[in-house]
């Protein structure tokens, strides 16, 4: 007995060794994929830094100067503020970018829904998939070029078109009535494939069994898609709504291009009249106001839609 014990305890002396040494030949492996983590993100990190962090500070720091470029930054408080509320182009540069907003959200999110629905029930083709995104992937000042062209009272071929059934071109983009609804319907188009995208690939995820369940209960496919696809798609439409709600706020050069934010003032939504007084007048500190101003009212109506739309939640648990 005695002997049989004093053999296991250099077998059980030796394995605690092994052991230990297999740990302490993994931990130094696993500091090295940290190190290697951190060299891997640095790039992104910094860029970060660089080109997000500091201008947002930046930016909120001067929101509260007298800043011109030429002359060094003059800290003035919440004047800026209190002549932000007296601005009455301000208001109005405001109410015209809800009005292209609301234009662009509902008609985007209508047809973006309906390519999209029409995608999953009648092909998989990715080639069509590939065509219908192809203007997501144009350059805004391309297509707002473009569609100027298309759109121009006399040589653009769809006032050729109208005119040729009705007798008299529409100027599109010369009017005050037609200024935001043809700019709203440009974005529209180069927006809603990528929309479309993201809307189909939710539908992928709705479990095939839960139609086949209300088909045998005898529901119409205008009942299933109100009762069931529209709950089951709530979180992808809530993400396509901020983000196309978001997009729309933020909206300058096809505005820039197509109109230059007129006629008079018509089309002068906030991104233009930001713009116009920060590069156009070099009153930056002002500039800086109006966009910390859209700013937060982007994060507010960013947390409404979510709170709202229930976002986070979703139907299929």
């Amino acid at each position: 007995m005695a002997m049989t014990a004093t053999r296991r305890a250099p077998r059980t002396l030796e394995g605690r060794r092994r052991r230990s040494g297999a740990i302490n030949a993994h931990a130094p492996a696993h500091r090295g994929d940290a190190r290697l983590a951190w060299i891997l993100i640095t790039p992104a990190l910094v860029g970060f830094l660089v080109f997000a962090a500091y201008p947002t500070v930046r930016g909120i720091y001067l929101s509260f100067t007298d800043f011109r470029v030429l002359t060094p930054p003059t800290w003035t408080g919440l004047d800026n503020v209190v002549r932000l509320f007296g601005d009455s182009v301000f208001w109005s540069s405001l109410a015209v970018t809800v009005y292209f907003v609301v234009l662009s959200v509902v008609i985007g999110m209508a047809i973006s829904l309906m390519t999209a629905v029409v995608l999953h029930r009648l092909t998989s083709s990715t080639i069509v998939r590939g065509i219908i995104i192809l203007p997501f992937l144009i350059s805004g000042v391309v297509a707002a070029t473009t569609w100027s062209w298309m759109l121009d009272a006399q040589l653009g071929i769809v006032n050729q078109l109208i005119e040729a059934i009705t007798g008299e071109p529409i100027l599109f983009l010369g009017s005050r009535a037609w200024a935001i609804p043809s700019i709203a319907l440009i974005s529209v188009w180069k927006s809603m494939g990528y929309n479309a995208i993201i809307i189909f690939a939710g539908l992928q995820t709705i479990p095939p069994s839960i139609y086949e369940a209300g088909r045998i209960d005898g529901a119409s496919e205008i009942q299933m898609f109100r009762r069931l696809t529209l709950p089951l798609l709530r979180p992808i439409l809530a993400m396509v709504l901020i983000l196309t709600v978001i997009g729309s706020f933020q909206v300058f050069d096809i505005v820039a291009v197509t109109t230059k934010g007129g006629p008079a003032n018509a089309s002068n939504v906030l991104q233009m009249y930001i713009y116009e007084k920060a590069f156009g007048q070099f009153d930056f500190g002002y500039g800086a106001t109006m966009s910390l101003a859209l700013f937060a009212m982007l994060i507010v109506i960013t947390f409404m839609q979510m709170r709202l739309m229930r976002a986070s939640e979703s139907d299929t648990n």
